[in-house]
C-alpha cells in the first residue's frame, strides 16, 4: 500500500465536480463516470490521454505516493494527517489558469505564493518520519540521469525529485500528449473548466489518498478542512 497527501478541492466542490467529469472517475467514492468528449480527439484517445491523473484522482502532490516504514501503521499516519491539517490555516490563490508542464496539461497558480510553497515543505518534512526507504527500481523508475543535482538530491533524501526549490504546484489533467493533440485539448480545457479558470481558488482542504496495491486506483482515505 502506498499513501500521499494532496491538496484536493472540497467533494462538493465545483472544480472537483468539473476534474471528475474531466477524468471520468471520481476518487472519493471510486466511481467510474462517464467522460467528456472533447472535439478532435475519439473517446478512446482521450481516455488514454487521461489514463495516468484519473487511476492517481485529481489533485496537486503535497507529500508523493509512500510506503509506510516499518514500525508505523495506518492509523498513526491517519491521526498525524489531522492533526497537521488542524495546525494549519486556509489561504487563496489570487488565480488559477491552464499550463503546460512540458508535454502535460495541469490548472496551476498564475503568480508563485509563499503560503502554498510553505505547506508544500511543511507537509514533506512532517510526513518524511511515515516513509519507508525508496527501492532500486522506484529511484530507477524517476530517470534520475535525467535530473537536475538538486532533483537528484531530493529524491534521495525525500523519496521525490520536486521539492522544496523544486516544487511546482499543479493539478494535473492530462498525461503526456503529442503536438498534434494539444490545440484541441487546449480549447477543451478552457471550455470545461471556464467557470473556475482565472479565478481565485481557496486552498481550504488536504486530502490523504491510498493505492491499496501497486499500479491500482488511488483514492481518498480522508478529506479534512484547514481551519480559517
Amino acid at each position: 500500500m502506498r499513501y500521499a497527501i494532496y491538496f484536493a478541492p472540497a467533494l462538493d466542490h465545483e472544480l472537483t465536480r468539473l476534474a471528475n467529469a474531466w477524468l471520468g472517475r471520481d476518487a472519493a467514492t471510486g466511481e467510474d463516470l462517464p467522460q467528456v468528449a472533447v472535439d478532435g480527439l475519439d473517446a478512446e484517445d482521450f481516455a488514454a490521454l487521461t489514463a495516468d491523473p484519473r487511476r492517481y484522482g485529481f489533485h496537486a502532490t503535497l507529500k508523493a505516493p509512500f510506503e509506510l516504514k516499518n514500525g508505523t501503521a495506518e492509523y498513526h499516519l491517519i491521526d498525524a494527517f489531522e492533526t497537521f491539517v488542524s495546525e494549519r490555516q486556509a489561504f487563496t490563490l489570487p488565480r488559477i489558469t491552464l499550463g503546460q508542464l512540458g508535454p502535460f496539461f495541469a490548472l496551476i497558480p498564475a503568480e508563485t505564493s509563499e503560503p502554498l510553497d510553505s505547506l508544500a515543505a511543511d507537509c514533506v518534512r512532517a510526513f518524511e518520519p511515515f516513509r519507508a526507504p525508496l527501492s532500486e527500481a522506484d529511484i530507477l523508475r524517476r530517470k534520475p540521469e535525467k535530473l537536475s543535482p538538486s532533483e537528484r538530491h531530493h529524491l534521495q533524501t525525500w523519496g521525490y525529485p520536486y521539492v522544496f526549490e523544486d516544487f511546482r504546484f499543479h493539478m494535473t489533467l492530462t498525461g503526456p500528449t503529442l503536438e498534434t493533440q494539444r490545440d484541441a485539448l487546449q480549447a477543451a480545457i478552457g471550455s470545461h473548466f471556464a467557470e473556475i479558470l482565472d479565478r481565485p481558488l481557496a486552498i481550504d482542504h488536504l486530502a490523504l489518498f491510498v493505492e491499496t496495491e501497486r499500479g491500482g486506483p488511488f483514492t481518498v482515505l480522508r478529506i479534512a478542512p484547514l481551519p480559517r
